[in-house]
């Protein structure tokens, strides 16, 4: 049976609205949230990633404690879309969280700061959210968006020069998680895996000296991996505390 141009149009704009639909139909997941106490409203920098004071103040100290998210570890830097379910209390799109800690609560997927859980509610109406304690909340991945950061790479301060290196990575954007990182290793001429130490922290005593080579393996949400490559990211005179601009970004 033959098909008219007519059905053709139409099973092509299908086809060529399908990413788009697909990208615009992820569902919502059903939990609860709660929050925790802290002086400024902000965020903690001794949160179990090992974000330090960007764990307080990344995306304007909205941020968040997971538990089943966090993945040992994998989780940490990814943003969500969580909004609160008390019609008369809450926005309709609520706000986006940051992964920056670990942390169990009544049977809640998110600890929030309480600068985050404010902004579930309507204006005006944050006492009366804050009064519940715990609330039921939908929530799903989004890309994290930082129009105006490339990808960090931050020399943790427990690092020891030369004998010991600690990174964790900052600005981390889009929806992909970080599997691996390693560093080339020029006496061997190989790439030499780094250790998952804890949260987004990764380490290696003995590193190469000179320079760092480093690459890390992205995983994306549908399966796929890859490995980016960054040449003398780091200089060979590094120093804990210090954080190194890699000129580059994730987009995907």
């Amino acid at each position: 049976m033959g098909f008219s141009p007519s059905h053709y149009s139409c099973f092509l704009c299908v086809i060529m609205l399908l990413p788009l639909l697909c990208k615009c139909q992820d569902t919502f997941t059903y939990s609860r949230a709660t929050y925790y106490g802290s002086p400024d409203c902000l965020g903690t920098p001794t949160g179990a990633c090992g974000f330090g004071e960007y764990g307080r103040n990344v995306n304007g100290g909205k941020v968040g404690a997971v538990s089943r998210l966090y993945r040992n570890g994998t989780g940490c830097g990814a943003c969500y879309q969580v909004r609160c379910k008390i019609p008369n209390l809450c926005t309709e799109d609520g706000m986006r969280v940051v992964v920056t800690d670990h942390g169990e609560g009544d049977h809640t997927d998110f600890i929030l700061s309480p600068r985050g859980f404010s902004m579930l509610a309507l204006p005006n109406m944050a006492a009366d959210l804050f009064a519940y304690g715990v609330v039921g909340i939908e929530y799903r991945r989004v890309p994290c968006q930082y129009p105006n950061s490339n990808l960090l790479f931050k020399v943790h301060e427990h690092s020891r020069f030369p004998d010991y290196l600690a990174l964790v990575m900052l600005y981390q954007a889009g929806l992909s998680d970080i599997t691996a990182v390693e560093i080339w290793q020029a006496d061997c001429q190989e790439w030499k895996g780094m250790r998952k130490s804890y949260g987004a922290v990764w380490d290696m005593a003995d590193p190469p000296k000179g320079g760092v080579n480093l690459r890390f393996q992205v995983s994306g949400r549908g399966g796929g991996q890859k490995w980016v490559l960054l040449r003398d990211l780091i200089p060979a005179d590094w120093k804990p505390g210090f954080s190194y601009d890699s000129a580059f970004q994730l987009d995907d």
